[in-house]
């Protein structure tokens, strides 16, 4: 049975780590689902989130794997209980004068936002859960989708904790 898990990496902000992390799932035969990386509030570090499928390899053997790697500073298990989970859908669907009004009211019901308009489709921007995106896709595909780019998951842990705090110090000792 496969399951998915989602990790947060804190890593160094230098060239070739990304490459060096995703050769190691490569490597250990692990299937990346989504990837999304980015600065975080400190210039030093970045922040990946992984969500990878594991069938009946444990996730702990990646995890032994990453933190052997010089650049590595923490990761977290973000379990999605006790974290904020988000993906970024951008779709350009059909929308001629007879379908605007209900792609506008579809749109509406997923919270979604209107942000660019042209004679003959929407451009659509929405955030949530990759269950809730692809349901608007599915209720947008009747219309007729004419781009789709969706981004990897992002996710923080809930509360005032923050896993950059500690990880800062520990950079800041090794400089």
């Amino acid at each position: 049975m496969t399951t998915h898990h989602t990790l947060s990496v804190l890593v160094e902000n230098k060239p070739g780590v990304l490459a060096r992390v995703a050769s190691l799932f490569s490597r250990r035969g692990f299937n990346i689902e989504s990837l999304a990386v980015g600065p975080t509030e400190h210039s030093d570090i970045s922040r990946m989130t992984i969500v990878v499928a594991v069938d009946e390899l444990p996730l702990e053997q990646v995890t032994k794997q990453l933190n052997k790697l010089v650049n590595v500073l923490k990761i977290v298990e973000m379990d999605s209980d006790v974290s904020v989970q988000r993906e970024l859908l951008l779709v350009k669907v059909r929308a001629d004068a007879a379908a605007r009004s209900q792609v506008l009211e579809l749109i509406g019901l997923f919270r979604a936002k209107v942000v660019d308009v042209a004679s003959d489709a929407v451009t659509v921007e929405a955030t949530g859960t990759r269950d809730k995106l692809d349901a608007l896709v599915r209720v947008l595909e009747p219309f007729g989708i004419k781009e789709l780019v969706q981004s990897g998951m992002v996710a923080l842990g809930r509360g005032s904790r923050s896993i950059t705090d500690r990880s800062l110090r520990a950079l800041e000792r090794t400089a």
